[in-house]
C-alpha cells in the first residue's frame, strides 16, 4: 500500500493490443482488467503478479468503443462500431452473446446496478435499455440532437444520464421515460458522463478541456474544472467521491481533488491521446489507455486515512481555489477552476521492470461487419456460428 507521503506511481504497464486503447475497466473483485482497442479486440489481463498470459476475445467487425465488467463479475459488455453490443463470459472458452443494439455506432455500454440491464449510447442520436437476462429491447430515449457519447445508470438505477455532441448532458427517469432535466456543457460536444456514488452529483467532461460537476439536489453547477487545453475524453470518480482521474487527447493524466477544489496532479506516461482512464472498486488503483497500444496501471496515494497529510506536505507546490465545493449543498454560483502553474508533474523517469509483456492467447472467431449484418436481418432469430457452436448470436429489436 503506498505511504500517504508518496505521488501516485507507475505500477505495471500491459502491452498486447495491436491498435489504440479505447475503454478499460476493472473487475469487481480487483483481479482482472479488461480493455478495447482500435484493433476490434476485447483484451482481459490479470493482475497477479506472477500471471504470464492475456487474453484477446475477438468477435466485432469494428472498433470497441466501450466495455464494463457486470457487477457480478460474470459478464463483460463491449459496444462496438459495427453497431453490436456483445456479452462475454470471461473464461477461456471465449463464448460471446451479440445483439444489434442501434443503427449506427454504439459509444458505450454500462450496467444497472443490479445488474439485470444495459444502457447503450449511439451515434443515431438515441440512447436504449436491454434486459440482460433476456437480450431483449426494453425502450428507448430519444432527445438528443446529434452523436450519444455515453450513458450511465445512477447508482439506484433509477435515472441515466447522457451526454453527446449536442452539448448537453440530459438526465432521464427510467419510470417515466422522460427527460427531467437537461444540462448545457457549453465550449462543444460533452464526451463522458458518471454518476458520483452518492448519486447526489454527476460530471461531464468535454472537448474544450473541462470537467463540470452539478448538484442534482439543486440542478446547479456545483464545480468547473478547465484543466487541459487539450479535450478530455474520458474520467471516473474515487470510491469516496473526493477525488476524480481524467485522460486528455494531449497526453496528460489529470487527478483533480474535489474537497480542496484543486488540479492536484498531472501524469505522464502515455505517447499520445489517452483515451479511458477508471478507478479500481477499491480506489488503490486506477488505469489509463492510450493511442500508444498501452494499458498503464497507477497505483495511488489516496487510498490512506490521513491524506490532509499529503495536501499539508504540497502545500507550497500547489494552492487551493476559494471555495464553494462539492460539499456545499447550496453554491453561491459556479465555481471555475484554473490551472495552477505548481501543479503537480509527475513523469515516469525508469521503464516498468515489475512486469514482462505477456503471452497473448486468442479466444473467439472474428466476425467482419457484413457478416454480422446479414446475420441479424431477420429479427429474432438465434443463430449458431458454423465455426465455432458456443458463439451464440441473437436479435431481438
Amino acid at each position: 500500500m503506498a505511504s500517504v507521503m508518496e505521488d501516485p506511481a507507475l505500477e505495471r504497464h500491459f502491452k498486447g493490443h495491436k491498435d489504440a486503447v479505447t475503454c478499460a475497466d476493472f473487475s469487481p473483485n480487483g483481479k482482472q482488467l479488461a480493455s478495447g482497442s482500435l484493433d476490434r479486440s476485447l483484451m482481459l489481463w490479470s493482475l497477479a503478479p506472477e500471471a504470464c498470459r492475456a487474453f484477446r476475445y475477438v468477435g466485432h467487425g469494428d472498433v470497441v468503443t466501450g466495455v464494463q465488467f457486470s457487477p457480478s463479475g460474470h459478464l463483460v459488455a463491449t459496444s462496438s462500431k459495427d453497431r453490436t453490443v456483445r456479452l462475454w463470459t470471461p473464461s477461456m472458452r471465449g463464448e460471446s452473446t451479440v445483439f444489434r443494439a442501434h443503427t449506427a455506432a454504439v459509444r458505450s455500454v454500462s450496467f444497472s446496478p443490479d445488474g439485470r440491464r444495459l444502457v447503450t449510447a449511439s451515434d443515431d442520436k438515441s440512447v436504449k435499455v436491454w434486459s440482460v437476462g433476456r437480450r431483449r429491447f426494453v425502450f428507448s430515449l430519444s432527445q438528443h440532437t446529434n452523436w450519444v457519447r455515453c450513458a450511465r445508470f445512477s447508482p439506484d438505477g433509477r435515472l441515466i444520464a447522457s451526454c453527446g455532441d449536442d452539448g448537453t448532458v440530459r438526465l432521464w427517469d427510467t419510470t417515466s421515460k422522460h427527460c427531467v432535466n437537461c444540462f448545457s456543457h457549453s465550449g462543444g460536444p460533452a464526451t463522458f458522463v458518471s454518476f458520483t456514488s452518492s448519486g447526489s452529483c454527476i460530471a461531464s467532461s468535454g472537448a474544450d478541456g473541462s470537467v463540470k460537476i452539478w448538484d442534482l439536489r439543486t440542478n446547479q453547477l456545483l464545480q468547473h474544472y478547465t484543466v487541459r487545453c487539450a479535450g478530455i475524453n474520458s474520467f471516473s470518480f474515487h470510491p469516496s467521491n473526493d477525488f476524480l482521474v481524467g485522460g486528455s487527447s494531449d497526453g496528460a493524466v489529470q487527478l483533480l481533488d474535489l474537497l480542496e477544489g484543486r488540479l492536484l496532479y498531472t501524469l505522464h506516461g502515455h505517447q499520445g491521446s489517452v483515451n479511458s482512464v477508471v478507478f479500481s472498486r477499491a480506489g488503490d488503483l486506477f488505469a489509463s489507455g492510450g493511442a500508444d497500444c498501452q494499458v498503464l496501471m497507477w497505483r495511488t496515494n489516496l487510498d490512506t486515512r490521513s491524506y490532509r497529510d499529503v495536501l499539508q506536505q504540497h502545500g507550497r507546490r500547489s494552492a487551493p481555489d476559494p471555495p464553494p465545493h462539492l460539499t456545499d449543498i447550496h453554491p453561491r454560483g459556479p465555481h471555475l477552476h484554473r490551472p495552477q502553474p505548481a501543479v503537480i508533474q509527475v513523469s515516469p523517469t525508469v521503464a516498468d521492470t515489475q512486469s514482462a509483456d505477456p503471452h497473448v492467447v486468442e479466444l473467439g472467431q472474428p466476425v467482419h461487419g457484413a457478416t454480422v449484418s446479414g446475420m441479424l436481418r431477420n429479427p429474432s432469430v438465434m443463430l449458431r456460428n458454423r465455426k465455432n457452436p458456443s458463439l451464440t448470436i441473437c436479435d431481438e429489436l
